[in-house]
């Protein structure tokens, strides 16, 4: 009987003794096992869209950091608190955050607003602990330009254009509105400033001798304060005082 060498035809494969295969023979284990072979693992390439968690991290973190910081040059600064002239308000080493100057014509100051100014006449000497000098002030603004704010003193409100106001919202508990009397027209171009803790607060009542009649340059304001945003426990919006001045006139012509 002949015999076929083994070999693969289009009805299969035959083996010497003339039986044909009923299957393709199973190749050896180690062929799975080798780098880079059918069953090998070492070899194979990443799905499309995975990427590694740390470069990942990296990217995310960047892009939030450029948002923060074209945030913090356009739109928004942060100041630290470095008296106790606005508590119970503010304490000393609260940070708030604040417009910036280059949109203040978004957010004009007004009536009651906390805004934070460059020092005008070196009030700063009154006001800064040594740990926290500086060259800025944090006040509320209590009379724009060409109101006349005055106060009788003991216990007495202040008044603006004639007008009383209750302060109970903001001042520190205890504290009168003024312990003296005192009675200011405010220039055009400036305003008139005082601390919530009226005790502890050398404001514009306190400066009528420094060349500006104790006001301060509205050029000088360098944001409108916003909220605190540090101590956690003490976060908190502050420009929502304006309807303090509600009832308040604007200024009549002299």
């Amino acid at each position: 009987m002949a015999f076929r060498d083994e070999e693969a035809t289009s009805s299969g494969l035959w083996y010497p003794d003339g039986r044909q295969a009923t299957s393709a023979p199973v190749p050896p284990r180690h062929a799975f096992d080798r780098p880079g072979g059918r069953g090998s693992t070492k070899g194979s390439h990443p799905r499309l869209g995975e990427r590694g968690f740390l470069p990942e991290f990296l990217f995310e973190l960047v892009a939030l950091l450029a948002v923060v910081a074209v945030l913090r040059i356009f739109l928004f600064s942060i100041y630290v608190i470095p008296s106790g002239s606005m508590e119970n308000t503010l304490g000393v080493g609260d940070r708030i955050l604040t417009t910036h100057r280059l949109t203040r014509s978004m957010m004009a100051p007004r009536r009651g607003d906390v805004v934070v100014f460059t020092d005008p006449a070196n009030w700063l000497g009154e006001e800064s602990t040594p740990s926290f000098r500086g060259s800025h002030l944090v006040k509320r603004l209590i009379g724009m330009p060409g109101d006349t704010v005055a106060c009788k003193g003991h216990g007495a409100p202040v008044t603006v254009n004639g007008v009383a106001l209750d302060e109970s919202s903001y001042l520190r508990p205890g504290v009168e509105p003024s312990s003296f009397a005192f009675k200011v027209k405010v220039d055009p171009g400036y305003v008139f400033v005082m601390g919530d803790n009226r005790s502890n607060s050398a404001d514009s009542r306190l400066h009528k001798d420094d060349g500006h009649n104790g006001l301060v340059p509205m050029d000088n304001i360098k944001g409108t304060a916003l909220l605190t945003y540090y101590p956690v426990g003490s976060w908190k919006l502050l420009n929502n005082q304006h309807k303090v001045f509600d009832a308040v006139p604007e200024p009549t012509q002299d």
